[in-house]
């Protein structure tokens, strides 16, 4: 019965990536990475450097590992739409290098830069649309903050995930992992 619900989720993962990543096709920006080339050195080096910084990960069990995500830059950079499609070309060298299962790649994408850059793209959205236009507001709350409250949505998101897939009780998911959301938020801001 669990590894039918571990079956279950793991589609799910994959079918939610994969409808939000249609849904949000960024057309215009095929075309430009084929035909601009220094557009092309900075969404690959931006893609070698995320595959760096998602592969040094830290962490007391398996799946329990924290790593920075770095999703709001990419978002502040490039949107959202196309900080999704960079963030592809990391999770498939995770994939190819043998630090993420095949099987979890959805629940991964959902919950490290999908959603995540998703909160981060509204935050700049409202601070955009609320707040003075002032580059220390820029700076502060659409980079500073928006990138601390990610880092701890995306430990929530994986947390709960990893609880609905029973790989471990909440309890030793809230002591070994989420409390160490308290100390990660403020480097990754």
């Amino acid at each position: 019965m669990e590894g039918y619900r571990d079956d279950q989720l793991a589609l799910a993962g994959w079918g939610l990536a994969f409808v939000v990543l249609l849904a949000t096709f960024p057309r215009e920006f095929f075309p430009k990475l084929k035909s601009d080339k220094p557009y092309q050195h900075l969404v690959f080096a931006t893609a070698v450097f995320l595959f760096v910084l998602w592969s040094l990960q830290a962490g007391v069990r398996e799946g329990l590992s924290i790593h920075f995500l770095g999703v709001t830059t990419l978002v502040l950079s490039h949107g959202w739409r196309i900080a999704n499609f960079i963030c592809l070309a990391p999770t498939a060298l995770l994939v190819a290098f043998g630090l993420l299962s095949p099987g979890d790649v959805g629940a991964f994408a959902v919950t490290s830069f999908l959603l995540p850059g998703l909160f981060s793209y509204l935050i700049f959205v409202l601070t955009y649309q609320y707040l003075t236009r002032h580059l220390f507001i820029y700076i502060f709350v659409a980079g500073f903050i928006s990138a601390a409250l990610t880092i701890v949505l995306s430990m929530v998101l994986t947390a709960v995930w990893l609880w609905l897939e029973g790989r471990y009780p909440w309890e030793t998911i809230s002591h070994d992992y989420l409390q160490l959301s308290l100390l990660v938020w403020f480097p990754e801001a």
